[in-house]
């Protein structure tokens, strides 16, 4: 059936997904210009199939589609919340067709944003809604449910919004898309004439035939497509659109509301860009945000967030409150601030001193490393810091620090922290697409860049004014939009006063992952944490003022102010971990005097390899190192028996951590050989440090951790922990943060780690929880078959795999081999029949490849979810 009237009416039947016993029409007493009327509306109303179950909701969730879409949009969250009703709390959900829209009457009125809001009041009123209530809307419908909640909060549950603005600068032009809808001469014609704008926006999302087809239907006619034109021409653009006061109210009025607020956002939307979302969360600071990486603007076509909402709601909102939540939790006080210990407490106690505290290996003076005294950087960062506070950095403000490790990078980072402004680290090594992705995603109010973070800043369109890290010529300047640099600000610093410092617990860095198991993660450290980690570091590797470090390791490259030793970072590209050489090792041990040193396992491979370069001067200065870590990934026994090789007098440790919790257990190389003698599989990474505790929540049939976390010795399951220095959360990833915490609470972590603890107590790895295999016998991880089939002679690395539909997978090894395999594909059966004589367990098949995918941070990665499919093609008959 076709409509084509502008009377409301019932969508057509066999819509995918909607249930038309819950459609029905509403007769609405006209508001505002609309007053006198009467107007019909089509709603989507889950009360009535409650009250036929004998249900009774703890409120409604009113929810107000966009433009050019209808009530369709929140079918799911209609039917998943009928699912849920016998449960526990039910919620009914009137979800509404905005009058000139879906399947509700099309009028002569032109409908500002105000007008709106009243309209959604009146259908409010008309069907009798008690409080609470909970508004959900979408892009032009954020405003509007928003409007109304602003303006009713003591009927207010809470507030959820997806993908929508609620403030646009005025100064700013609108986003592109918009603008070419808006232009004279082509809103009628894009809008209204020709399905132009419907078309565009449905293939936003890749969407079934049928669904596009459904969200089309009520849009057949130029005369019901009028409200899609009337829409397009409301939107508040500048100061004297008819809408923009509305619009202020509104937004204004958001800093007033302390309800419970969820904001969910496909990154990947042409309209509202990630400063829409940066701004909705400035005025709800309480809300809970969750960024669907890869989702765009239908996000709620692309992904499940109606689970997501309702699951939310169970958590956030008690069932029958009406009333404004909590207000939030008040930040600490400056007096707080007076007395905690920071990040900078050992920096500021040397600033007379005239010694060294950072060497940069890659740069020369004279011939001579870089060297930059205690007194010189504790005068810079001071420098700096009142200089950013002069040029109107904040606390709270977000600095993208696109700087490679050395002295530069130090002071800038100490700066920031110094004047609570948060650090956004996101290294290089995520390659230019996942690093573009970690800045937009972290909207940085300031980027601090060398020329070619600065070029790409520029290219990529990321958001923040910019600083340069050196002086550049004023074309250079203008032409990558930089307002200054960190040597003018220094200058501006010079004998100004600093702010306050920061409240313990107030965010002081986000710190993205490697991506190696997906999109790259913000992790949120407060000062408080980061202090914490200092300490521990300290504490459990006895680092004092004459320790000296050697940091090849990125994520360390900054702690040696913190410690209060001196640090020299090698000449390498810090990107690439496996450029760093030996020579540069010794060389910067050499300059340092340094007793501890920090590779990553890519780059203790390279160093190994070209041991034969080094010197005598060059092996006496290693020499006297007494403490050598590796760590970010696992490193094989062999190789941290050649580099200890070249440090014959060290003690080889591996720590074992994560971006969110950078340090949680510690073995050395003869607890490893003594360990090897138990006969557990995996990697052993000992024992917890200083106040960090580890428990295994345990695998069932499945494969899914779904044990109460415990210490139970060779018990199998994700590898769960806790310490002072665990990261405060993700950055805007709100579900992320919640299945990190599931079962467990709020100061512990899942870490996506699977193993299991040894008599002694000692943590073993085994892989991680997405590389489980769920075979017909139960779950198998892979990292002890690797072991096995690596001990294969001519095999260099291996990948083991699950090939098949999960509970029923068969096990596939992957393996590289030397000399490398000419061609991927089946290994030959003499390989075969020798890495299936290797192990244990049963093998399907064993494929061969001329390289296994790695992550970019630390080459060592490998990807086991790509392989893994790579497998399951070529076992299909694929060409590899």
């Amino acid at each position: 059936m076709t409509v084509t009237g502008r009377a409301a009416t019932l969508p057509p039947a066999g819509l995918p997904g909607l249930d038309p016993a819950l459609s029905r029409l509403v007769d609405v007493p006209g508001a505002g210009a609309d007053s006198g009327t009467t107007r019909r509306w089509h709603v989507l109303d889950t009360g009535p199939a409650l009250a036929a179950r004998g249900v009774q909701p703890v409120g409604t969730i009113v929810a107000v589609h966009g433009n050019p879409t209808w009530s369709y949009l929140w079918r799911s969250l209609v039917a998943q919340s009928l699912d849920r009703a016998d449960a526990g709390p039910a919620w009914r959900v009137v979800a509404v067709d905005q009058l000139e829209m879906g399947f509700s009457e099309r009028t002569d009125v032109r409908r500002t944003l105000a007008q709106r809001i009243a309209d959604l009041g009146a259908l409010v009123e008309a069907c009798g809604i008690p409080g609470p209530i909970v508004t959900i809307g979408h892009d032009w419908g954020g405003p509007v449910s928003l409007g109304w909640a602003v303006e009713n909060r003591e009927r207010l549950a809470a507030v959820i919004a997806l993908n929508t603005a609620v403030h646009h600068p005025e100064d700013a032009p609108l986003p592109f898309a918009l603008r070419v809808a808006t232009a004279r001469g082509v809103l009628a014609h894009g809008t209204t004439t020709t399905t132009a704008f419907l078309d565009t926006t449905l293939a936003l999302a890749d969407l079934d035939p049928a669904v596009r087809a459904a969200f089309r239907s009520p849009y057949a006619t130029v005369a019901r497509r009028g409200g899609i034109g009337g829409f397009v021409a409301d939107i508040p653009a500048t100061a004297d659109d008819e809408s923009t006061p509305a619009l202020r109210r509104m937004s204004s009025g958001l800093r007033e509301l302390t309800v419970p607020a969820l904001l969910l956002r496909g990154p990947k939307d042409p309209v509202f860009g990630e400063g829409h979302l940066d701004d909705l969360a400035e005025r709800l600071p309480h809300a809970d945000v969750h960024r669907f990486e890869g989702a765009g603007h239908l996000i709620a076509e692309e992904r499940p967030y109606a689970e997501a909402v309702l699951d939310w709601l169970a958590e956030k909102v008690e069932p029958g409150r009406d009333a404004t939540g909590p207000a939030p939790t008040p930040p600490s006080t400056d007096a707080d601030a007076d007395t905690a210990a920071r990040l900078w407490d050992a920096l500021h106690a040397r600033r007379d001193d005239d010694d060294t505290a950072v060497i940069d290996m890659s740069t020369a003076r004279d011939g001579e490393p870089l060297r930059v005294s205690w007194r010189q950087l504790a005068a810079r960062v001071e420098e700096i810091a009142a200089g950013l506070d002069a040029f109107g950095v904040r606390r709270g403000d977000r600095v993208s620090l696109l700087v490679p490790p050395g002295p530069t990078l130090t002071a800038a980072l100490y700066a920031c922290l110094r004047i609570g402004a948060v650090v956004v680290v996101a290294d290089r090594g995520l390659g230019i697409r996942g690093l573009s992705r970690a800045v937009r995603g972290a909207v940085p109010d300031i980027v601090i860049g060398e020329t070619a973070g600065l070029a790409a800043a520029r290219a990529l369109g990321w958001p923040g004014r910019r600083i340069s890290a050196a002086a550049l010529p004023a074309p250079t300047a203008r032409a990558l939009g930089v307002d200054t640099s960190l040597a003018d600000l220094a200058r501006a610093g010079r004998g100004r006063a600093l702010p306050p410092a920061p409240p313990a617990e107030a965010e002081a860095a986000v710190l993205f992952t490697s991506g190696s198991t997906g999109p790259a993660k913000g992790v949120v450290y407060t000062h408080a944490q980061l202090v914490a980690l200092r300490d521990a570091l300290a504490a459990h590797f006895d680092v004092t003022a004459d320790t000296g470090l050697v940091t090849g390791f990125a994520p360390f490259a900054l702690l040696g102010p913190a410690l209060g030793t001196r640090s020299a970072t090698p000449d390498m590209d810090v990107s690439a971990p496996r450029t760093l050489t030996a020579a540069a090792v010794a060389s910067a041990v050499r300059a340092s005097d340094a007793r501890i040193v920090f590779l990553s396992p890519a780059a203790v491979r390279n160093v190994v390899a070209t041991a034969d370069a080094l010197g005598d001067e060059d092996r006496a200065a290693l020499a006297r190192v007494r403490t050598f870590l590796s760590t970010g990934a696992p490193v094989a026994v062999d190789l941290l028996r050649r580099a200890q090789a070249l440090m014959p007098n060290a003690v080889a440790h591996t720590p074992y951590g994560m971006t969110e919790c950078l340090l949680v257990a510690d073995v050395t190389l003869p607890e490893i050989e003594r360990a090897a003698e138990t006969g557990d599989r995996g990697v052993c990474v000992g024992r917890p440090v200083g106040h960090g505790r580890v428990r295994i929540s345990a695998l069932d049939a499945d494969g899914r951790a779904t044990g109460t976390p415990d210490t139970v010795a060779g018990v199998s399951g994700e590898v769960v922990i806790s310490a002072p220095h665990l990261k405060r959360g993700y950055f805007r990833l709100y579900l992320t943060d919640r299945e990190a915490r599931r079962d467990v609470g709020e100061r512990w972590h899942r870490t996506g780690d699977v193993g299991h603890l040894d008599a002694d107590g000692r943590l073993w790895i085994e892989g991680r929880m997405p590389h489980v295999i769920a075979t017909a016998a139960g779950p198998v991880t892979p990292v002890g078959i690797e072991q096995d089939v690596e001990s294969v002679p001519g095999v260099g690395r291996a990948a083991v795999v699950g090939v098949g539909p999960r509970g029923a997978q068969v096990v596939v090894a992957v393996v590289e081999t030397a000399p490398g395999a000419r061609r991927p594909g089946l290994a030959s059966p003499d390989l075969t029949a020798a890495v299936r004589a290797a192990t244990s367990q049963q093998l399907a098949a064993v494929l061969v490849v001329t390289t296994l995918p790695t992550d970019i941070r630390h080459n060592s990665k490998i990807d086991r979810t790509r392989v893994g499919e790579w497998a399951a093609r070529v076992l299909a008959g694929e060409k590899p």
